[in-house]
């Protein structure tokens, strides 16, 4: 049975130009704002698989971000993990707001032909990929039917060794996502090094890029173009 939908802010000067729209198309206004609303729902009932990249400079950067995603992801009752370096601010300091660390300390404790431990920045390309393998099953399998909020320190480390292997990574996750938000957090100086292509590679393996300046965050726009837009105002 059908209700009345009241729109606030629905003025007549928007009633006026939907009713010019619905005539030219042959519908009716209801009609066109039931298929925005439907939409809308569809969009909103959609589980988020979004796979974000965050540049910054200093692990004390990320300090106040990381406090403010805190209490954003608590009140969104988000799943919150990290994979961090051990004994890092970073690590101390979401360990201590109750994040679930899915690099398990078991995960790094490999060694090499010699029996001498391994740290991650040490693993040869191989084990890279098992070693983010499990943690993504860590993830999954801690996270139950919650969606998550996932800060990944460790891909920066991974991008000392060979950006390439973590592009690969980086490509590996983003065609197998894991519902909820996902960042990956690369230090500039890593970046530098890198070679452009890498680079642009990286950014479009995610679906935004921000960069933290001090307390404040900026989202970077990546487009292809033309040579033309360099004489154009």
């Amino acid at each position: 049975m059908p209700h009345n939908l009241t729109l606030r802010g629905f003025d007549d000067k928007v009633h006026s130009k939907l009713g010019e729209l619905a005539n030219q198309r042959g519908v009716s206004i209801n009609s066109i704002v039931k298929d925005a609303v439907d939409k809308w729902l569809q969009l909103q009932s959609e589980i988020p698989k979004k796979h974000f990249l965050i540049i910054y400079s200093t692990e004390e950067s990320m300090v106040d971000l990381l406090k403010s995603m805190n209490r954003l992801a608590k009140e969104a009752d988000l799943f919150r993990c990290f994979c961090g370096v051990p004994h890092s601010i970073t690590t101390t300091l979401l360990s201590k707001m109750k994040w679930y660390n899915a690099a398990d300390e078991s995960y790094l404790i490999q060694q090499d032909s010699k029996g001498q431990r391994l740290k991650p920045q040490t693993f040869h390309p191989n084990q890279l990929k098992d070693y983010y393998k499990k943690i993504g099953e860590n993830i999954v399998k801690n996270a139950g039917n919650n969606q998550v909020c996932c800060m990944d320190l460790l891909m920066d480390n991974m991008t000392k060794l060979s950006l390439k292997e973590a592009l690969k990574l980086e490509k590996s996750y983003d065609e197998n996502r894991i519902p909820g938000l996902m960042y990956c957090a690369y230090k500039t100086e890593t970046l530098l090094n890198a070679e452009i292509k890498d680079m642009i590679e990286l950014f479009e393996n995610h679906d935004q890029i921000f960069i933290i300046k001090e307390d404040e965050l900026f989202k970077i726009h990546i487009t292809k173009e033309n040579v033309h837009k360099l004489f154009l105002n």
